[in-house]
């Protein structure tokens, strides 16, 4: 009898265990396609954002991606691998979100297999990881839609902060293969070209587009246009002007006729261009001398001014930069402008988190009638104007802070009126006194526009230089490939713009998410308050050394060559004092510097040790109050 208990206890424990197996996959079976992850970052980075989404619901027609990666091969590193997952996890919920209009392909391209000639045809370049041979690892990706079919050749974990774009970007390619054309015209070898002084220093001589024209050329068709144009082609939606120096009259006058058309114009300005390889380099007072580009005659005619002569000097928005004795010195015209110094309002700006802005000027005046201007970036109230020639060498030392917001991004809005009533520059108009009409062209000088019909939109920004990949982004050769890895946003506002202009807004939320770091501004303000306690008493010795060394002079122009000279007891009490006062400001200084040290100490301190103890915190006393509740309820029994 007892031996039957026993077995039955077996048998029933048995059955128990096949029946909670059967659960426990029937429930993996059931909640596997329903994918859940939970974001806990602070600004939701792994979760899609609302564009993709509104992307996703218009497809109608098939989408089909192919994601090729080296799963089985021992050599694809293990961060591949994880990264891998994370691709797969964000592909599911694609798929998800198209509603039946999107198939994921997962293909492993073993040597000798069709996964790998397919992945050839594809674009996909595998790469050799061992360099004395072995296997191709692959890690990309195909999106075709009928003939249409866009390639990401490899996914490199160090971009994964942008993959829902680039991801997002190549679904929009397919899906509407018809590309917006941009034009650029500009007075920087933004697509590359002939470039003497790399031949000079033993280089080839050429250099490649710059990385913005390439992102731009994968959404867009890119056209570029002479700085000399006298007209600019009718299909040109969107034009960029980059730093137009020297402009002529008459491109000046086809800008101005291209925007009364209704076409959108975005311009660059810069009154001190790093970039601008004219200058001299052995002589680089004469390169900022001769460096800057406006577009006066338009300005004029929509009510603004930019002074090529100043540059933006802010002591709040400062950027540190390595100095003469390596360490990092603060450049208080070269600009880190954060969220706070943006327009959040506008969907251009409203997400970008840092823009950086070399020697930027700025725009001032009040906006011609009909005209509406908003500040799309701007200074703080800590800053000034400074003539470029000084800012180039971290001048600025009287500096003195305005007060006032400059603007040094604008976007003008409403009807324009043209900047050439007496028509094209250069045109005869006596010429045409008497002439019948009829036998002029369609489109003669006595054509020209006066005003736009309906309302447009043109966007000035007071700096060039923010378009080089060097001041946004980190460019790696990876196996061939150029990869950019961002660590500020100046491309993202260059996209956006252009996006917002003339092509698919919905990209601009998507894009502006991948941020990579984030400025201490908390660390910023103590700086910046630091050097303004110190700055009058700077000033202060720095005007009794100069009225010293004026005195002294002045006491050595009668002195002969060979012949001794003698202060009086007076000279030699004031340069005494002098020299205390030096020693006492420097003390006060190095003090300041330690006080300043400390305050950054326990504010770093104080961060990590929030982040440390407050989720333990907060897990501990959960427990604790969950205790005591299941303990009054035990009581109460």
């Amino acid at each position: 009898m007892q031996h039957k208990k026993r077995l039955e206890t077996y048998l029933y424990s048995a059955i128990g265990v096949a029946v909670m197996v059967i659960i426990v996959i029937a429930l993996n079976i059931i909640v596997r396609p329903m994918l859940v992850r939970v974001d806990m970052t602070a600004d939701k980075a792994y979760t899609l954002s609302d564009g993709t989404k509104r992307i996703l619901s218009r497809l109608d027609t098939p989408v089909q991606i192919r994601f090729y990666f080296s799963q089985r091969d021992a050599a694809t590193p293990v961060d591949w691998k994880t990264y891998a997952a994370r691709v797969e996890d964000m592909l599911k919920e694609y798929q998800l979100l198209a509603k039946g209009n999107l198939e994921i392909k997962r293909l492993d391209p073993v040597p000798d297999t069709e996964a790998e000639d397919s992945a050839n045809l594809d674009g996909i370049e595998g790469q050799m990881l061992q360099p004395l041979g072995g296997d191709r690892i692959y890690f990309g990706l195909a999106v075709s839609c009928l003939d249409e079919r866009a390639t990401i050749p490899f996914l490199s974990p160090a971009r994964e902060r942008l993959l829902e774009y680039d991801l997002t970007r190549a679904i929009a390619q397919v899906a509407k293969p018809q590309k917006p054309v941009i034009g650029v015209m500009s007075g920087l070898q933004v697509f590359g070209g002939f470039n003497p002084m790399m031949m000079r220093m033993g280089g080839g001589g050429r250099t490649e587009p710059w990385v913005f024209i390439s992102e731009l050329r994968s959404d867009f068709d890119v056209r570029e246009v002479p700085l000399t144009a006298e007209k600019i082609d009718e299909d040109i939606k969107v034009l960029l002007v980059i730093y137009p120096k020297a402009i002529s009259e008459a491109a000046e006058y086809a800008l101005d006729q291209f925007v009364l058309r209704g076409g959108k114009l975005v311009a660059f300005l810069d009154p001190l261009s790093v970039m601008d390889s004219r200058g001299d380099p052995s002589n680089p007072l004469q390169a900022a001398a001769g460096s800057g580009a406006t577009l006066d005659r338009l300005l004029k005619a929509w009510g603004l001014t930019f002074d090529i002569n100043k540059v933006a000097t802010d002591k709040t928005y400062f950027t540190e930069l390595g100095g003469q004795d390596g360490r990092p010195q603060a450049n208080p015209s070269f600009l880190q402008i954060p969220p706070e110094a943006m327009d959040t309002n506008d969907v251009v700006t409203s997400q970008i988190s840092r823009i950086y802005l070399p020697f930027a000027g700025v725009f001032e005046g009040t906006p011609a009638e009909g005209l509406k201007r908003t500040v799309l970036i701007r200074t703080s109230p800590n800053s000034d104007l400074t003539e470029k020639i000084l800012a180039q060498f971290g001048g600025g030392q009287d500096f003195k802070p305005s007060g006032k917001e400059y603007a040094l991004a604008v976007r003008l809005s409403g009807k324009f009126k043209t900047a050439f009533p007496d028509g094209k520059p250069g045109h005869d108009h006596a010429e045409h006194e008497g002439e019948d009409k009829k036998d002029e062209p369609a489109a003669t000088a006595l054509d020209s526009l006066k005003a736009s019909k309906d309302e447009n939109v043109v966007v000035l920004i007071g700096d060039a230089d923010l378009l080089h990949e060097q001041f946004y982004a980190r460019v790696q050769n990876f196996f061939g490939q150029r990869i950019m890895i961002p660590f500020s946003q100046n491309l993202t506002l260059v996209q956006n713009l252009v996006e917002q202009l003339g092509g698919d807004q919905d990209l601009i939320t998507i894009r502006s998410r991948a941020t990579v770091a984030r400025p201490f501004t908390k660390m910023r303000e103590l700086k910046a308050q630091a050097e303004e306690r110190f700055a009058a008493k700077i000033k202060e010795l720095e005007k009794s050394e100069q009225e010293l060394a004026q005195k002294i002079n002045e006491m050595l122009q009668g002195k002969q060559p060979g012949q001794q000279i003698i202060l009086s007891d007076d000279a030699k009490k004031e340069w005494e004092q002098v020299q205390r006062k030096r020693a006492e400001v420097r003390e006060t200084l190095r003090q300041e510097r330690r006080n300043l040290r400390k305050d950054i100490d326990s504010l770093q301190t104080k961060l990590q040790w929030t982040n440390i103890l407050a989720m333990p915190a907060v897990v501990a006393l959960a427990g604790v109050a969950l205790a005591l509740i299941k303990r009054q309820k035990t009581a109460a029994r």
